[in-house]
């Protein structure tokens, strides 16, 4: 401050209180950077305290109201000449900004508002007399446009210097946000200090002591946004009309992660929203339409890094996702019905596994693409679901009402599941048994895939070809998570009938060694292995031909029979010869060292056995013998004749009552063990059949039973709502139609289950 001082005033003179106070004030305002004499600092303050005071000090007692009175009218008129000389000053400070522009006016503008608030700090300090009493009571009281005295420098401020230049001020500082969106480089803290200015002029006018944020919105956030918008709408017209979409896409998706950072850098964080909506709506919103038409192309092109820009950008304003995902969905439908198409093109020969990898491959294709690309979003993986689910159901194979597409993923899980030169490793066989679930998961009849399959897994149990039982039951616990436990309850009776088997197994042959059997008969003891299946869980029938079983087997059932029974009194055996097998040596054939196996079917054995007798057997011969049926016996013998086991005479003709078939003593293998047990293709399209016959049979029960059940529940409801109900039960098995729904519903009505009453509606009957 200057050295030298006006001695102290008079405490009661207004005037003479005040050039002391203005002379001091003014060394705060202008001088402050040249130091703050401690003893001057303290007279100011003790001169506006005995000003404020000295009123008090001669009114007597008697006259309080008086004295409040004074003391109110002595405290407006310092506080007045404050705001008159605050008035004065920034006036003065207007008049010097005019010869300021651009880059110079906001280095003027933020040297005098830093000096302006740091001289009200103190200056604020010396009238803390003033704002304890009489601002305080004058606020208390409701008073209007009274302030606190470091509010009041604000107040000033706002009112004699930002509202004459806060358009040039702003112009200037955007013109040097332009400057740096063209690439240049600026002094940003310029900016942060004209924000900080301005959000401290924000002042709540009913509450002084809080601060809001209008100013700063008003003058600075609204023309900002505004020159922003402007900036974006020629920068983005002029760039789409000179590059590609692609490069258009990277260009916004640069700037909008500049505009971002400039909210970190110097902008406050109020206008994060509003900037990036604005950024949003002209750099994105206004384009949606070209860059949604570039979306069918990057698609085509498996563009995928080009697609997750296009995806990030759109889905960041409304609806904009909406349009690409409807064109996604076609899309991978289309490349679904194509790659069965391509399968289908190979005619009836294809194999199972075909088939399934190539939904496989399309669905991991763009499940990869959404995973990638789209973020995972659900409304994508929706859409991708609703594709899968479209091609997987219907295409080229798997027409329309057609189940073909489950009983092909059963039959490529048996190969899976079964033994075979090609089996997988465990992690591998793991990894496909997931990728089935896959496709399962979109399967629309469920219930044909759990018919095959479990006709499938019964073979591989009964006949011993599965690959591990670890795999089995991985399948089993992947169905039960998939559709709960009613769906695999016989699938995991079966596996228990296997294990029970086992250990029955070894009982039995505890009880031959124990029980007295002659040497003779010892010798002719076939190496025999019996499994007890539970009628109610396994999907197999009885024989369809009758069969005189050779006598070595038929001694081999009666022994097991009569051990059973002693266990089991009371309980029926049926012999399933068609799934029974067995091993023969050939022990007549010429020039071998070692005699070769036959792997043969009960029936297979039951033939050959009949040449132990004679050579050469008349087809009659053979047929009387076994009791076999031509459509079991007839294929039968055609193995053996492809395999040379069997020579047919006439030479070319084929097995018929006229044939005779002499043994081969001559015949040749490469391998020692030749399999024989083949399955005949019109055995496996009887097979099929059935099934699918089974699969109608279920499907009328499942639907009756579902009918039963809402009504005993509902005991009355329109037909139209049944309808519905049925549908929303069933649909997680098979997709039901209308037609069977409403055959099944009058099936019951005759059979007293339901009756129709008036108004189509059905009841319950009890």
């Amino acid at each position: 401050m200057a050295p030298l001082m006006p001695s102290a005033p008079h405490k009661d003179d207004l005037d003479d209180t005040w050039t002391f106070l203005e002379s001091g004030i003014n060394n705060v305002m202008v001088k402050l950077e040249e130091g703050v004499n401690m003893k001057d600092y303290m007279a100011l303050y003790t001169a506006v305290h005995n000003f404020c005071t000295s009123h008090k000090a001669v009114t007597g007692q008697a006259n309080a109201l008086q004295s409040q009175r004074g003391a109110h009218l002595l405290g407006e008129e310092l506080y007045k000449k404050l705001g008159e000389y605050l008035s004065t000053h920034l006036n003065w400070v207007h008049k010097e900004s005019t010869s300021h522009t651009e880059e110079a006016l906001l280095a003027f503008y933020i040297r005098e508002w830093q000096r302006f608030t740091t001289a009200a700090k103190y200056i604020n300090h010396l009238f803390r007399y003033l704002n304890r009493h009489w601002v305080k009571r004058e606020i208390d009281e409701g008073k209007k446009n009274v302030y606190d005295v470091y509010t009041l420098h604000l107040v000033k401020w706002k009112e004699d210097f930002f509202l004459r230049v806060d358009e040039k001020v702003m112009d200037a500082v955007l013109n040097l946000v332009e400057k740096q969106r063209n690439g240049e480089t600026i002094e940003q803290s310029q900016i942060k200090s004209i924000v900080g200015s301005f959000v401290s002029l924000g002042l709540d006018e009913t509450d002084p002591t809080k601060s809001t944020l209008d100013i700063y919105r008003l003058y600075f956030e609204k023309p900002f946004l505004a020159a922003t918008r402007t900036y974006y709408e020629d920068e983005s017209r002029q760039f789409v009309a000179e590059n590609s979409v692609v490069e258009y896409m990277k260009k916004a998706e640069v700037r909008l992660d500049e505009e971002k950072a400039r909210v970190g850098l110097y902008l406050h964080p109020d206008i994060s929203k509003s900037l990036t909506d604005t950024c949003l709506d002209v750099l994105v919103t206004a384009h949606s339409e070209l860059l949604r038409d570039e979306f069918q192309p990057l698609l085509d092109n498996e563009r995928q890094d080009d697609l997750a820009r296009m995806y990030r950008l759109l889905s960041r304003i409304k609806d904009g996702l909406d349009p690409l995902r409807t064109k996604f969905e076609a899309h991978v439908r289309k490349a679904g019905l194509a790659a069965v198409e391509k399968v289908a093109a190979e005619g009836e020969s294809f194999e199972p596994k075909m088939y399934v990898d190539a939904l496989l491959s399309v669905h991991t294709r763009y499940h990869s693409l959404v995973k990638e690309a789209f973020n995972g979003e659900s409304e994508f993986v929706r859409s991708l679901d609703n594709a899968c689910r479209e091609f997987v159901n219907r295409n080229k194979i798997c027409k329309s009402g057609s189940t073909k597409t489950p009983e092909l993923l059963a039959r490529y899980t048996d190969s899976l599941l079964k033994k075979g030169s090609k089996a997988a490793e465990e992690s591998e066989l793991e990894e496909m048994l997931v990728q089935i679930m896959t496709v399962f998961k979109y399967i629309e009849d469920k219930d044909v895939f759990q018919k095959f399959y479990s006709k499938m897994l019964a073979k591989r149990l009964v006949h011993v070809s599965s690959v591990s039982d670890d795999a089995e039951t991985s399948m089993i616990s992947k169905l039960k998570e998939a559709c709960g436990f009613e769906y695999t309850n016989k699938l995991q009776r079966m596996f228990q009938d296997i294990q029970i088997s086992k250990d029955l197994n070894a009982s039995y042959k505890d009880w031959l060694d124990k029980s007295f059997l002659d040497d003779d008969d010892r010798k002719k003891l076939v190496d025999s292995h019996f499994q007890i299946l539970g009628t109610g869980f396994w999907p197999l029938s009885a024989p369809s031909t009758d069969f005189l079983a050779p006598p070595e087997i038929v001694k081999t059932a009666e022994r097991f029979q009569k051990f059973y029974f002693d266990k089991h009194n009371g309980r029926k055996l049926t012999w399933l010869w068609q799934l029974c097998k067995g091993e023969i040596k050939a022990n007549y054939i010429k020039n071998t060292k070692v005699p070769y196996t036959f792997q043969v079917s009960t029936y297979q054995m039951g033939i050959l056995l009949l040449f132990n007798e004679n050579d050469t057997l008349s087809y009659p011969d053979i047929q009387k013998a076994t009791s076999l049926t031509p459509e079991i016996l007839d294929p039968n013998l055609s193995i053996f004749l492809k395999a040379k086991v069997l020579v047919i005479s006439p030479e070319g003709s084929k097995p018929g009552p006229n044939a005779k078939f002499t043994l081969n003593h001559n015949f040749k293998n490469k391998k020692i063990k030749v399999n024989l047990n083949i399955q005949i293709k019109s055995e496996q399209k009887v097979e099929t059949d059935d099934t699918h016959k089974t699969i109608e049979e279920d499907r009328k029960l499942l639907l009756q039973s579902a009918i039963v059940r809402i009504m005993k529940s509902r005991k009355k409801m329109k037909h139209v709502q049944l309808v519905q109900e049925v549908i929303h039960q069933v649909k997680s098995r098979f997709p039901p139609q209308v037609p069977d729904i409403k055959k099944n519903i009058e099936a019951l009505m005759e059979k007293d289950y339901i009756e129709r009453l008036d108004g189509d509606e059905i009841a319950y009957i009890a």
